[in-house]
């Protein structure tokens, strides 16, 4: 009979799951908006997952799974639970073990983590303290802008000059947007400057944690195409696309521990 392991990420924003076989390969994955309760979230995310596995009708018939994400604790059926840092590490080494280097950009943090030649967490370091740079952020300023999200990380793109942002704080970067604004500013060179700021921040926990050769980033904010144009402006580099869905790499990771944990 066929053994299937499972990863699970419960993020503030998103849950998200990976369901490997025994070879590794991804058989089933699935990302969901999180609910208030990480409990619902979880099984959302493992329910969607499992239903792509043809023979899998459930998390406990999954031979090991593993927890991570700000809700680790409170996934179903877990056997394990392993912090979102060294799952992410995994998730990345297993997909391109050539990357050194990640820039983690979730729905409440941003972390710097370099990698070891095993992937495991050679040193790392987080900005928790404040909410600028995160997906909660650039939700809020996609709402300043009165665009879909999606719309408005593309939005610096089409911009020729950069309108810096002053402000540290999230609360009050979003007052000198809307300031900005409603004096009739380019919106496209606000939105430019806005990723410039963040791409800073992202820089400042890349170099804290020692982030050096190939880097990429992973997280639902990795998408963000304006932002990813940015930190190569502001780190000079070249930011390593990875094949699989960066906002799957910590349920990824958790699913290769699960793999070699339950084998």
């Amino acid at each position: 009979m066929a053994k299937y392991f499972g990863g699970c990420d419960v993020g503030s924003t998103y849950g998200k799951c990976v369901i490997l076989d025994e070879t590794g390969k991804i058989v089933g994955d699935a990302t969901v908006r999180s609910k208030i309760n990480p409990v619902e979230t979880a099984n959302m995310a493992l329910s969607e997952a499992i239903s792509k596995v043809e023979g899998l009708n459930g998390p406990e018939e999954l031979a090991y799974l593993v927890g991570t994400g700000y809700g680790r604790n409170k996934v179903p059926f877990a056997d394990e639970n392993i912090s979102e840092i060294s799952c992410h590490a995994m998730g990345v080494h297993i997909t391109d073990p050539t990357v050194t280097g990640i820039i983690d950009i979730g729905g409440q943090d941003v972390k710097g983590i370099a990698i070891d030649t095993d992937g495991t967490v050679k040193n790392f370091a987080m900005n928790d303290k404040c909410a600028a740079g995160t997906g909660k952020f650039f939700e809020g300023m996609a709402r300043a802008f009165e665009l879909p999200l999606e719309e408005f990380c593309r939005l610096s793109l089409k911009a020729k000059n950069v309108i810096p942002i002053t402000a540290q704080c999230a609360v009050f970067a979003e007052s000198e947007v809307i300031s900005l604004v409603g004096e009739g500013k380019p919106r496209e060179e606000i939105a430019a400057g806005l990723q410039v700021s963040i791409a800073k921040r992202c820089f400042v926990m890349a170099k804290k944690a020692g982030t050096e050769g190939k880097i990429t980033l992973t997280g639902g904010c990795a998408k963000n195409e304006g932002l990813k144009k940015a930190i190569e402006q502001v780190l000079r580099i070249k930011v390593a696309e990875l094949p699989i869905d960066p906002q799957l790499m910590g349920a990824l990771g958790a699913a290769e521990y699960a793999r070699q944990l339950g084998m």
